[in-house]
């Protein structure tokens, strides 16, 4: 009973140790196995199924247990990127692709990015808590930015050389380590800027702007470039923005008159008002530094400034009190240009008061174009002679004083009398204004009558601008380089055009035009060129299209400039052979430095990228490649009967740095020319000979001729003939023209030797070759006499026979060919000592016939017994050169 107890109680911990590591990180197995921790790298941004780890095998688990292992995930949060095969325990990606900078968010830059998984390994007597980090390396998948597409920062004019400006608006990259922002540069620094960069404590890069020449602001008051940012990455990625450079005013120019000295005339009859004289005085500073204020000087009496206001603003001096008797007749009113922290500038205006008896003459203005407070508006498009005001003038002297008027002032305007009107006149324009070229006019209306009384009459005229110019691009045609294989979003340059207008109508976009290909972009407001996409030169090596700039007038004009971008090379292609391996047929004995074939070899790449050098692997100790043709060479004539087939390896080396190749194998097959004549192996030799007997039936067997050849198809294809025969009946033999079997055609009734000369022949083109063997038969019932039967072979030598050395050939088999000359004295010779031979054989056999006539019996018994012995040793001779013929 307690034992049942015992193992109830001991069954129902085992279900709460399985439970407990699904809840809690303590569970009753910590003392039963140990966690075990692994760690994995992985690339951000892998596809899914990318084989992360197996967990069983890297733990050396046995799955070969029963029940079988099981691995699960303990917390399903992580199977968004991870998947567990629960059998194999190998860990996969998900679908879901892994982004480091999304994974890790809010650690930006930080070098180390895991992801953590708990893995639970069972059933229970197996269980094992596994801990899995898997570090998620960066790649550099981000290119810098900058927060602003515009960042503007103000440099004072005065600044010293080396002066060192932050630019707080640095790129963001959100990549880490080297594959975050390494680097900025400027792409024109105009001579007088640079940049450098600072690393804080914390690892952030600034950009640094360096004044490096001397700056004024009145003689150019703003930089405009682009500043790149770029990663370090492989490739890298840029991110641009465009960098402002206002600098700033310092008040280091003083106001300064236009003209020292202003003189003015008056008459003691002039209305109070009357415009008397404007000065000017110009600052060339900015903003409150080239503010201007006029002021007499304190040596002019307070009562002058009372007759003779001064504006402190505009300059312009007019009559505030009435002339009168009590009046001088000279003043000189000292005026100061004042500005700040300047020494006021110093004008003197000369003011005579003439005495009349009768009044100036009298002006009255009426304006035809726009006009407001003395200031005619006129828009630069007015044609010429356009119409600006009538002046009316009247005397008031007597009537028939005579008045004269006439302008004065600089521009393209006259004052005419107006058709018969005497008192009308008319001020028109003589030439179209040009707003660029001149915005304002100053005119003055002099009318003087008899008497010296003169009445000034000032106008000034405001030319308003108009949309007239087209933007101006500095070059027409922009000629850009960049190699290919360039990171995506590369900058190419920055378009710059410049319109004439004012205000808004000479503010510039800028827009590609239709035929511009899609992987380029432009940005509208800062003429950013940049390409998308990566450029292969291979696949197109210019691209030229068109750019628009245009205003923002009404209506628009516009420009266009062309730009021809042309992709440098890199050698990014190895050398092509255009097959994968090449096989040439040759004929042997080729002569020596013959071309046996040309390896055809391209290179995708230009330049030097794109040259190829050809050189043997193996072999070259007996060929040769040209280099320049890519010509394959034997240095001397090839055998085929002694290396009938070679193989080469051919490496194509391009002259990049570093050098690409690629290999190719060469077959030379050495087609066979009918170079060797058939060599006879049996017989042995034109001296030997063969037993027939007589009995011999017709059709059998007597002997064979065996030649082989060591060329190849037809010209190793043999046939036999017997091309001439000599003594006994040498019409009884045949041979078989393909096999060389000689057999008897008939029964054998002459008893003797009988020789045949064979022609051994191939069948080779364009000329056959041969070769001729002496084939001996001695027809007799034995060979007892062997010192007569070589005595007749000697004598055969007047059979005409070839044993000339190997090789040696004639035109035609089947013809049968005189010797040359030598052979045939020899063979006359031969033939004269073979007669006189004969004789005397003839001689001695019939003497011996008439002795064997008498004596019988005792001869013919010795012929029988001496043949017998000879007889069978001639016979196993026969036999051993039978076996030969067979081999």
């Amino acid at each position: 009973m307690l034992s049942e107890q015992r193992h109830s109680l001991r069954g129902k911990l085992w279900e709460l140790c399985i439970l407990l590591p699904l809840i809690s990180p303590l569970s009753c197995f910590t003392n039963f196995s140990q966690a075990k921790e692994l760690i994995y790298k992985i690339s951000e941004g892998l596809p899914s199924g990318t084989l992360i780890g197996a967990i069983g095998a890297d733990l050396q688990l046995d799955f070969s247990v029963d029940p079988p292992l099981l691995f699960n995930l303990a917390l399903k949060i992580s199977q968004q990127y991870v998947n567990l095969n629960n059998t194999t325990g190998k860990l996969y990606t998900s679908a879901s692709v892994i982004d480091r900078e999304t994974l890790c968010q809010g650690i930006q830059g930080a070098k180390d990015c895991t992801l953590s998984l708990d893995i639970l390994i069972l059933p229970q007597q197996y269980f094992q808590l596994v801990k899995v980090k898997i570090v998620v390396e960066d790649v550099n998948d981000n290119k810098p930015s900058f927060l602003l597409d515009e960042i503007q920062i103000f440099v004072p004019e005065n600044s010293p050389v080396n002066s060192r400006f932050a630019l707080e608006q640095s790129a963001v990259d959100p990549d880490a380590g080297i594959n975050g922002v390494q680097t900025y540069w400027l792409v024109n620094d105009f001579r007088v800027f640079t940049l450098d960069v600072e690393e804080s404590e914390v690892g952030e890069l600034t950009p640094i702007l360096i004044v490096t020449g001397p700056l004024d602001r009145e003689t150019r008051d703003e930089y405009e470039t682009t500043i790149i940012a770029e990663d370090g990455g492989t490739p890298t990625i840029q991110g641009t923005a465009t960098l402002r450079i206002v600098i700033t005013d310092l008040n280091d120019n003083c106001p300064q008159f236009r003209e020292k000295q202003v003189n003015v005339t008056l008459y003691e009859n002039t209305t109070k008002g009357s415009h008397l004289a404007h000065l000017h005085a110009h600052d060339p500073d900015l903003g409150t530094n080239a503010q201007i204020t006029y002021t007499y000087s304190e040596r002019v009496p307070r009562d002058v400034r009372a007759l003779f206001n001064l504006d402190k603003f505009t300059g312009v001096i007019k009559l505030a009190g009435k002339i009168d008797t009590s009046t001088a007749k000279f003043y000189k009113l000292t005026i100061l240009a004042n500005g700040p922290a300047c020494i006021p500038a110093v004008a003197m205006v000369m003011a005579r008061i003439i005495k009349v008896s009768s009044g100036p003459p009298m002006v009255i203005p009426r304006y035809i174009a726009s006009e407001k407070d003395g200031v005619v508006w006129l828009p630069e498009s007015e044609p010429a002679t356009s119409p600006i005001a009538f002046f009316t003038v009247k005397n008031t002297a007597e009537q028939r004083e005579k008045v004269e008027c006439h302008l004065e002032g600089e521009g393209p305007f006259k004052l005419a009398p107006y058709k018969l009107f005497t008192d009308e006149y008319l001020l028109e324009t003589t030439e179209v204004l040009d707003y660029e070229q001149r915005q304002v006019y100053e005119l003055t209306l002099v009318a003087r009558n008899s008497h010296g009384m003169v009445i000034k009459t000032f106008i000034r005229i405001q030319v308003t601008d108009e949309n007239d110019n087209a933007p101006v691009f500095k070059q027409a045609l922009l000629d850009l380089f960049v190699e290919e294989n360039n990171p995506p979003n590369t900058f190419l340059a920055k378009l710059h055009a410049t319109d004439e207008d004012s205000g808004s109508r000479g503010e510039v976009i800028y827009l590609l035009g239709s035929d511009a290909p899609r992987i380029f972009s432009l940005d509208r407001e800062t003429g950013v060129l940049t390409v998308s996409t990566s450029l292969d030169r291979e696949e197109k090596e210019t691209y030229r299209f068109t750019v628009r700039a245009l205003d923002r007038g009404s209506p628009r004009k516009e420009t266009v400039a062309t730009v021809i971008i042309t992709v440098v090379d890199r050698n990014d292609n190895s050398p092509r052979f255009i097959n994968k391996d090449f096989t040439f047929f040759v004929p042997e004995n080729f002569p020596g430095f013959g071309e046996i074939g040309v390896l055809s070899v391209a290179d995708a790449d230009s330049g030097k990228n794109g040259w190829v050098a050809l050189s043997i692997i193996n072999g070259s100790d007996m060929f040769i490649i040209d280099t320049g043709k890519g010509a394959l060479r034997a240095k001397m004539p090839l055998d085929r009967e002694q290396q009938g087939t070679y193989f080469l390896w051919i490496e194509a080396v391009d002259g990049g740095e570093p050098s690409l190749s690629c290999i190719t194998m060469v077959t030379v097959l050495l087609l066979d020319v009918n170079d060797n004549p058939p060599l006879v192996l049996f017989p042995q030799s034109n001296q030997s000979y063969l037993l027939v007997l007589p009995s011999t039936q017709p059709g059998t067997s007597i002997t064979e001729v065996y030649a082989v050849d060591k060329d190849t198809g037809m010209n190793a294809v043999i046939a036999y003939s017997i091309i001439k025969r000599k003594g006994g009946e040498p019409e009884s033999f045949d041979i078989d023209p393909d096999t060389g079997n000689i057999t008897l055609r008939k029964i054998l009734n002459d008893r003797g030797l009988c020789s045949l000369l064979v022609k051994v022949s191939d069948r080779g083109q364009p000329e056959p070759l041969h070769s001729t063997v002496l084939v001996n038969l001695f027809v007799n019932e034995t060979a007892s006499n062997d010192s007569y039967i070589q005595s007749l072979l000697m004598r055969e030598e007047e059979i005409e026979i070839e044993e000339g050395p190997v090789g040696r050939q004639t035109k035609d088999p089947g013809k049968v060919e005189g010797f040359p000359c030598q052979v045939m004295l020899m063979a006359l010779s031969a033939t004269c000592l073979g007669l006189l031979l004969v004789v005397v054989l003839l001689t001695t056999y019939i003497c011996c016939k008439m002795k064997r006539h008498k004596h019988n019996k005792v001869p013919r018994r010795k012929e029988v017994e001496l043949p017998s012995k000879m007889n069978s040793e001639f016979q196993d001779a026969d036999r051993k050169l039978m076996e030969i013929s067979n081999i």
